[in-house]
Parts: structure tokens; C-alpha cells; sequence
């Protein structure tokens, strides 16, 4: 999840897959205005352009375009409802068939105010994977590239993760392993190490699933420390 400063302050917790808070437009920017004009000699603010309510700090050309302001806009809406990498909100901005001089000033704004962040997207989604989803890795590293985060970035975030895939391979396959009690073993065995690896478990996936399926058939094997 992308947050911001104001949202910290609240103490909150918040799934990983929710978009920041974003401002009403111009209230923050009204602000600098204003103490931008205190500060000026009175010929200077006289012959300044009217203030835009999306202009911060950001004066290159097409920027301040209708265009580009209501493509801004679309953004914003959007990033309100669900939290976006940078390749996702060069997506949303492709719709306004900005040049891509316009398109990249605004990513970059966007990056300058919290609201684009692709390596604190990915570390918050990979932690989320496996406290919610119990997904592997593998599953993780999939989601992130196929939502256009670099594989550098996806390799940090999951050096981010404790090194546990093996005990929570195993903690899902003893949650599915009882249900598949009446099948012949093998069948239980490539069913169960096939759920693991669509999970992205990987190499620990047969381990797992056997080892299950040893504790459902011979729960005296299991020794457990409560």
C-alpha cells in the first residue's frame, strides 16, 4: 500500500492492495502558492500567470495543458481506489494519448509526492502474499513482474520475506492434506504437491506434500510442541 505521512499518523493498518489518501486538488498547492507570493517583490507576483491547481514546482511545457490536467486527474481517481505501479500509471496516462515528454513529467510528479513508490508497492504486496495468501516465491515474484515492477525491485522486496518457505509449504499442504484421505497415495501426493507448486512453492512443494501425507496417515508421526 502507498501511504502517506497523514495516514502513518493514524496508526492504522490497511491491506496492502488500498490506495493512499490523495489531497483535494490544489489544497496543498494554494499553500505554497501563497508563501511563494509573501516572499516575492509586488511587481514579480503582479506579473506571475494565474496560479493551476495542479502546478508544483513543475513549470515545463504541455504539463499545464487541459490535457494533461484532466489525465492528472484520472490518475489521481484512480490511485484512490487501488495502490498502482509506475508501468500501471503509465497505462492510465496512455489513455489521454499525452506526448511522452507530458506523460513522464507527470509520472515523475507523482513519484515526488508518495503516490507512485514501486519498490514500497512491491515489498508491501510480497509481505501480503504470505501472511494472507500463503503463496510461494515463486507465486510472489510472478504477481509483482507481471504487474510491471523491475526485477530488481522484486528481487529486494523478496530478500524482504523471513526464510520460512518451507515451514509454510508445509503448514498449507497439513491444511489440505486431510481432505484427501480416501485418495490412493499417489494420486493424494501429485494432487497436493501440484496445489503447492501452483502456489509457488517450488522445490519444497514434494517435500511438503509428503510429509503431510505421512502425518494424515500416520498422525503418531507428527510431534507436535503446544
Amino acid at each position: 500500500m502507498i501511504m502517506t505521512d497523514d495516514m502513518r499518523g493514524e496508526g492504522t493498518e490497511r491491506s496492502a492492495d488500498l490506495a493512499p489518501v490523495i489531497p483535494l486538488f490544489g489544497a496543498t498547492d494554494d499553500r505554497a502558492a501563497a508563501r511563494r507570493a509573501v516572499t516575492q517583490e509586488p511587481s514579480t507576483v503582479e506579473s506571475a500567470p494565474d496560479w493551476h491547481a495542479t502546478w508544483i514546482d513543475d513549470e515545463r511545457p504541455g504539463i499545464d495543458s487541459e490535457a494533461a490536467v484532466d489525465a492528472e486527474k484520472r490518475l489521481l481517481k484512480r490511485l484512490r481506489t487501488r495502490s498502482l505501479s509506475i508501468r500501471e500509471a503509465r497505462a492510465v496516462l496512455a489513455e489521454s494519448e499525452l506526448d511522452p515528454e507530458t506523460s513522464d513529467a507527470l509520472i515523475e510528479r507523482a513519484e515526488r509526492n508518495g503516490y507512485l513508490d514501486d519498490a514500497r508497492l512491491a515489498e508491501q504486496l510480497a509481505h501480503a502474499a504470505t501472511e494472507r495468501k500463503a503463496q510461494g516465491r515463486q507465486m510472489i515474484a510472478q504477481t509483482l513482474s507481471s504487474r510491471g515492477i523491475p526485477r530488481e525491485i522484486v528481487d529486494a522486496a523478496l530478500g524482504t520475506l523471513p526464510d520460512d518457505e518451507a515451514e509454510r509449504a508445509l503448514e498449507f499442504a497439513r491444511k489440505k492434506a486431510s481432505g484427501l484421505g480416501d485418495l490412493e497415495r499417489d494420486v493424494a501426493l501429485r494432487r497436493l504437491s501440484g496445489q503447492l507448486a501452483r502456489r509457488g512453492y517450488g522445490a519444497v512443494a514434494l517435500s511438503a506434500a509428503r510429509q503431510a501425507l505421512d502425518e494424515v496417515s500416520s498422525p503418531r508421526s507428527r510431534v507436535r510442541f503446544d
